[in-house]
Parts: C-alpha cells; sequence; structure tokens
C-alpha cells in the first residue's frame, strides 16, 4: 500500500516503497532507554543529526517520558525542553521532517509553530480535546497510537485496537482532520502484557483493514527483552530489528527506533523483497 502522508507546511512523505526511520530524540532526563544522554539542547541536537547521517527520515522529539510510571511534567516544561530544539533543527535541517510526540494540544501547537511538521499523540486524540482541531487547523500530520492507558480495555487485544481506533477516527473526521494526514501506530509496550504484545506482533496485518499507514514503536520494549533475555534497553535492538521486519512484512511503512544504523540494514532486506511481500 502506497500512500502519500500530508504533513504541515504543505509536504508530504511517500510511504510504502521503503521502509522510513523516524529517530527517537528523548530530550528527558528520565525516558527508559536513553533518559538524560540528549536532555541538554547540544546535546540533543548532536544526536538527531548523527541519526540523519545514520539514514533516519523523520526526528520524533519528546519533552515528556512515556514509560510506565513516569512523572508526569507541566506543558510549560515540556515546552521548555523541545521547543529549542525543534527551532534550531528547523533552522539547521529545514527539509528534515519533525515529529513531536505529545498528547497536550498547547505544546502541539507551540511545536507547530516552532517547526515541527507531525505530532505523535500517545493518547489517540483522547486525551486532550483540544488536539485535533489544532491538527486541522494546521494541517499537522498525525501518528494515532494506541494505549491502553486510562481506561478500561477490552479483553481481546485485537478488538481493542479496532475499537481505540474506531473512536479516535471519528473524533478525527469531526474535526475536519482529513485521512491523508493520518498514521496508526498500535502502541506496543503501552499498557499491554507480553502476550498481547506477542498477538498484536503475529496478527498486526489486520489493521490494514482501517486503509491507513502503519508505524511500529517497537524499539528496546520491555517484552523483547523478555523474549530475547537481555535485561538493558539498550542490548534489546537486534531483538527490535527482528519485530521491524515481521511487521514491515505485514505492511508497515514506517518504525521510530533508537538504533538507525542497525534497523535500516534489517529492513533494507525486507525492503528488497518488495510490496507484494507486505500484502501477502
Amino acid at each position: 500500500m502506497v500512500k502519500n502522508w500530508h504533513i504541515k507546511g504543505g509536504n508530504s512523505l511517500v510511504l510504502g516503497h521503503k521502509s522510513l526511520l523516524m529517530g527517537i530524540l528523548n530530550v528527558t532526563p528520565d525516558s527508559f532507554s536513553d533518559g538524560g544522554s540528549y536532555f541538554s539542547p547540544a546535546a540533543a541536537l548532536a544526536h538527531a543529526q548523527i541519526m540523519q547521517s545514520e539514514g533516519a527520515d523523520i526526528i520524533d522529539i519528546g519533552g515528556e517520558s512515556t514509560r510506565p510510571q513516569a512523572v508526569p511534567v507541566s506543558a510549560a516544561e515540556e515546552q521548555r525542553r523541545i521547543l529549542p530544539v525543534i527551532a534550531a533543527l528547523s533552522e539547521q535541517k529545514p527539509g528534515l521532517p519533525l515529529s513531536v510526540d505529545t498528547y497536550r494540544a498547547e505544546t502541539a501547537l507551540a511545536a507547530l509553530r516552532a517547526g515541527a511538521h507531525i505530532i505523535n499523540d500517545v493518547f489517540g486524540l483522547q486525551k486532550d480535546t483540544a488536539m485535533a482541531d489544532i491538527i486541522a487547523a494546521t494541517g499537522a500530520g498525525l501518528i494515532i497510537m494506541h494505549t491502553g492507558r486510562e481506561r478500561q480495555k477490552h479483553q481481546d487485544p485485537l478488538a481493542d485496537q479496532h475499537m481505540f481506533f474506531s473512536r479516535s477516527l471519528e473524533i478525527a473526521a469531526k474535526a475536519g482532520i482529513r485521512p491523508e494526514q493520518i498514521v496508526l501506530d498500535p502502541g506496543f509496550g503501552f499498557a499491554k502484557t507480553a502476550q498481547e504484545n506477542i498477538t498484536l506482533l503475529r496478527h498486526a496485518v489486520k489493521l490494514q483493514h482501517f486503509g491507513l499507514p502503519l508505524l511500529a514503536g517497537i524499539s528496546r520494549k520491555g517484552f523483547l527483552g523478555a523474549l530475547s533475555q537481555q535485561e538493558l534497553p539498550q542490548q534489546r535492538d537486534v531483538a527490535g530489528a527482528a519485530g521491524a521486519v515481521i511487521l514491515r512484512l505485514q505492511g508497515f511503512s514506517l518504525f521510530r527506533v533508537h538504533n538507525i544504523a542497525v534497523n535500516r540494514q534489517a529492513l533494507a532486506v525486507a525492503d528488497a523483497l518488495g510490496p507484494a511481500a507486505a500484502s501477502a
């Protein structure tokens, strides 16, 4: 499935012919894998440049950790962390698409004004009621991520995906967000058991039912550590790349990852099989 993903500024990304990599840039002191490593703007900018040189197609910037039991920060603190990085990258790398990992409409609007192109909402438009209107008004790209947090889940993980996404897409349509702006992310690791994650990994192709591009954020997740017997998140990149290949062969187009080089190599093999493999 080849699609043009429309993002802010009248730009678009072609999805489907080859895997696109979204490099994770956590401007936080407490993210589960790399918290504190890129907390200063200078360190964040340097890492973004490294990721782009290794083949990152998009940089996804976050100012609040979304790991389990993370302590929330204020919108003001979130913006203090990310806005200088967005502005600097927008100036230094004008052709590089920038995504912002936030569920707050206030932060999303500030980020888009600073130069971001995409909003990655980890609550799928279902937490901040103003988020959908901002996406519609700005024409930003939107990642709707599934989560099991702060709500009652369906006991069947695939049914829960459909229930959640149907609600999010209803909100998007009512706000005037066009389907061409939307990518779906099944939210591996977000209030899901290890078995639920494995079920999603095995049956993720069923999400093509929505007719929208799919993104996987599987990198360094805890269930991969259990499967590969790697306790430290930084030791799970090979397992994550294996998961990415499995999802690519089920039609996923975008991959949100920590280690660009490892995933680029692994996904190049999957891409070589061509579109027929992804729809098989």
